[in-house]
């Protein structure tokens, strides 16, 4: 991968980090709420959990941004964390913060315990 590939890819990925800084923000969503009516206190409960799913899902994409930002800087981007192939440049302009190839993406999302113990530490660590 080039150097300006890299540096574009290192733009847009601190794009995204200031993004999800900004609804970082978005606690209020969670803030709980009482209502003598059930109804509405059941929407409340509703509400509250889509906020928590959302920032949980943005917690996630925060790490793995960041992740790819200690990747680019170390030399590693743009290579499977798990197999050590070459993402294809295709699936890393649509998700630049990707840790993995196509292949190894789709072992995770099965449950693969082997390609998902290759992130659990740097990407923790990454927070």
């Amino acid at each position: 991968m080039t150097k300006t590939e890299l540096a574009t890819f290192a733009e847009v990925l601190q794009t995204k980090q200031a993004e999800l800084a900004r609804l970082r923000m978005g606690l209020d969503g969670i803030a709980i709420e009482r209502s003598a009516d059930a109804l509405e206190e059941a929407q409340y409960k509703y509400a509250r959990e889509l906020a928590i799913a959302s920032l949980n899902r943005d917690s996630a994409v925060r790490r793995a941004v960041e992740w790819a930002l200690i990747r680019i800087h170390d030399g590693t981007f743009g290579a499977c964390v798990h197999c050590g192939n070459d993402i294809s440049p295709r699936r890393l302009g649509a998700v630049p913060w990707t840790p993995f190839c196509i292949r190894c993406q789709e072992a995770a999302d099965l449950g693969s315990e082997r390609v998902l113990k290759s992130i659990e530490e740097p990407f923790f660590d990454a927070a």
